[in-house]
Order: structure tokens, then sequence, then C-alpha cells
């Protein structure tokens, strides 16, 4: 069973808001109470949350699908119905957030205790002692709750580490890796013992770094052959790569050199790496062969510009020189890096012309109206209660539906569809009809309603 996971496809749905509550104040010797119906509860959210314990994506891998808590309804006596109780999800720091149907990069959670709500919930329906007024005093109606945000994101986990090994499989990455820190990962004689990214913390005078195992780099990796194309995006995020060059190999067509030039081709095919400094490690010197084969090559990897050291992942040597090495380009990243400061986030909600909605001509007898506000109140509206229909049809002729209508060329007894023009809601137009004009009849109904 896989142990670590570091891209799941989540299915999220908020919870959806209660109803208002259409209720009149009934007491002895009070006939003319007047209404008191509650408003209806929110829905609750569902939030993303860094969590500094949490290393992985293995629990939505296993449950993609989650929601959050639906408002209740509201209720007589002036009684809001409660909120929906909201769904926190922890994540592994360094998890990337995306549109599941785009590919758009909703957000970048970085540091612990960092929040993004992914999912909203839905606004709870007003109760008719909220939508009282002096030209409606006794509403027989309330307006719905919303359902909450449903939506598909996908959770893209990039490790957060100072360094990041990067070499063959075999070359000794998970060696040093447990020579350095305490991290124990799985090492073995044969290729692609390492399946999943390993971070181990070294400590090196007075700077404390992480470093990442990249496993499976091999020719072809940033196309997405063997592991590597699924794990190069963990070097994003590290600000040293450190190269580990196996100098005992005996494999055909190979040498550190070589090895050195492949895994180069393969990060900058990748690419928006070029930026980091790099080190170069010519391991396993506990081998007679691999120590003249790496006094050999390491005038080469000078001459790139590369500070390049001859360790022994098995026996330790050299490896107090190469941790204080990494631990200054840790420092030196760290120093010139500027100081952090929370993400703001900016809400910028889409227009629809200067009244908040738009008009558009479909064909001779048929017309579309979007926007946020005539989309939202159609959400709200009964449609089984002719006063409720009333209310809504006062609010889009005061929003300027109507006339827009008429500027656009609509005509008595046009199709007018309120939304997508698959699924929106869809009347025929009477223009004749006076929205303005004030309610009349009882409760529950209206007498523009025909």
């Amino acid at each position: 069973m896989a142990e670590f996971v570091d891209q799941v496809v989540l299915y999220v749905k908020a919870g959806d808001g209660g109803n208002g509550c259409a209720s009149i104040h009934r007491e002895k010797f009070k006939p003319l109470g007047g209404p008191d119906g509650g408003n209806g509860g929110r829905g609750g959210d569902v939030i993303l949350e860094v969590d500094a314990s949490t290393s992985t994506l293995l629990d939505y891998h296993h449950r993609p699908h989650r929601k959050a808590g639906n408002g209740k309804q509201g209720m007589g006596s002036n009684r809001d119905g409660a909120t929906g109780e909201d769904v926190v999800l922890k994540i592994p720091n360094g998890t990337v957030v995306k549109d599941a149907k785009t590919g758009e990069v909703l957000v970048d959670l970085v540091g612990a205790g960092t929040r993004y709500v992914v999912a909203q919930g839905g606004f709870g329906g007003l109760g008719n002692a909220a939508l009282a007024s002096t030209r409606r005093k006794a509403p027989g109606f309330a307006l719905l709750g919303e359902n909450g945000d449903e939506r598909e994101v996908v959770l893209e986990l990039k490790t957060v580490a100072d360094v990041a090994l990067v070499g063959y499989p075999n070359a000794g990455k998970s060696s040093l890796i447990a020579a350095l820190s305490a991290a124990r990962p799985k090492i073995a004689d044969y290729p692609f013992t390492t399946l999943v990214p390993n971070l181990g913390v070294v400590t090196a005078g007075e700077t404390v770094f992480t470093v990442a195992d990249v496993p499976g780099l091999i020719p072809g990796a940033s196309q997405g052959r063997g592991l590597g194309h699924e794990f190069l995006r963990h070097v994003e995020r590290c600000s040293t790569i450190v190269h580990v060059l196996d100098c005992a190999t005996i494999e055909p067509g190979r040498d550190p050199l070589t090895d050195f030039e492949v895994i180069e081709g393969e990060l900058a095919a990748y690419g928006e790496l070029d930026d980091r400094p790099r080190l170069a490690v010519l391991n396993k010197s506990d081998v007679p062969d691999a120590r003249e084969l790496a006094e050999m090559v390491r005038p080469m990897l000078e001459e790139r510009g590369l500070r390049v050291f001859t360790i022994s992942a098995a026996t330790h040597d050299g490896l107090r020189e190469l941790s204080f090495a990494m631990a200054e380009m840790v420092a030196a990243h760290r120093a010139a890096k500027p100081v952090e400061e929370p993400t703001r986030l900016v809400i910028r909600p889409k227009q629809y012309g200067d009244a908040g909605f738009e008009v558009r001509r479909v064909d001779e007898h048929t017309f579309q109206v979007t926007g946020e506000k005539p989309e939202r109140w159609i959400r709200q509206t009964d449609f089984a209660n002719d006063e409720a229909v009333g209310y809504l049809a006062d609010r889009l002729e005061r929003l300027g539906i109507e006339k827009a209508l008429a500027e656009a060329g609509a005509t008595e007894g046009a199709e007018v569809v309120i939304g997508p023009m698959e699924g929106g809601y869809v009347f025929d137009w009477q223009p004749t009809l006076d929205a303005a004009a004030a309610h009349q009849g009882p409760r529950g109904s209206d007498n523009r309603i025909v």
C-alpha cells in the first residue's frame, strides 16, 4: 500500500444555506403580531489548512470526496437557523491547489497555519421578518438558501526543502541522507529502490536545513520516462542542487561526468532551475577504483564552476566538509531572500456592465440575462409562492433589467433566460407588467401573477 502520495484530485462540496422562515407572531390579544420568521443558517465552508505534522496527501487519495455541513432552516419567533459545520482539511506545507478543469493555479499554500477556503458555503435565505418593509408589512414568503460551492481541484505537493539531491538511481542519495541526518530511508542495491522523496534534517554549525532526495532521475525523465517526471517538481522549492555522482558504477556508457551532463539536461528540460547554485558530490570513494576515478573527474567538474567534494556515504568520509558547504549556500540564500509577508487574497468580482448584469440577444425571440445579482435572486426564489415571484419581479425591475430588455428589442411574449442557456430559469416576458405596483391581496399571493 502506498504511504506517500503527492498528487490527488479532490472533490469538495460546501454546505447549502438554510431556507428562511415565513411565520407570523401569534399571541393572545395581539391579532396583528407581525412577521417573525428567522433567517436560514449559512452553509459550512471547506477549508484547506497547512499542517506541519502532515507530510502526504494519502488520506485524500483514499477519501477524495469531502462535504461540509448544511445550514439549518430559520424558525418562528425570530430564531435564526444554525450555521453548518466547516470542514478543515489538513494538507502538507508546499501544496499547490489547481482547478481540475482549467489547470489554473488557485493558490500556493506555504507556511504552517495558512488557510484557503476552497469551497464557500451558501448563504442562508432571509426570513419574512427581514423582508418586511413599509410597502410589504407582512410578507407571506421567505427566501430560499443558496447552494454551497461544488468544485473539483487538484492538490499537488511540492516538497519544501533547502537542498535537493539529484542523480541516477543507486548513486547513493538515500545513503547520503541517512549519513547526514536521522532519516532512515530504504536502501538496497537495485535501481529505483527509492520510490518517494525522502527528507532529512541536517545541522551544520548554527545552520539547520532540510535535504530532499529526488528519486528516479534517468534520461528522458522530464518527458515522463521512469519516475523522475513525477518528482522533478519537488526540486522547484529547493535553493541548492547537489549532484550525487556514482564513481563506482559498472554500467557501460556511464561515468560521473556523463551522469552529470545527463541530469543537467533533464533539469534544463524541466525548466526554471537554471538560477539554483550547484554542488557536485563524487560518492563511493571507499572503493579503490572509485577514488582514482574521482580524482580524474574532479578537475573537469571544477572547470564548469562547481565546488566538488569527494565523499563516502558508507564510511562518512568527507561528509563534514560537505554539510558545512551546503549550510553556507543555504544561509546565503536565506540572507538574500526578502522578508516574507502574509499573502493577501485579492478578490476581483466579475463585471457584467455598470448595472451588474448583461442582456444578450440570442435570436429573434430569445434573450439571455447574466449577472451575479439576477442569477442569485433566481436561486433564492420559491416559485411555488406567487408573492415570492412578485418580489423577484420587483427586484429585477429596480435593477433595470426590464428597461434593458426593451432597449435590446424584446417584445411581449419574448423568451427570456436568466442564467446559463442550459439550466437557467426561462419565462415569457410581459412588458405591460407593472412591477413597481404595490402588492395587494392575501399573503402568499400577488395579483400581478397570472
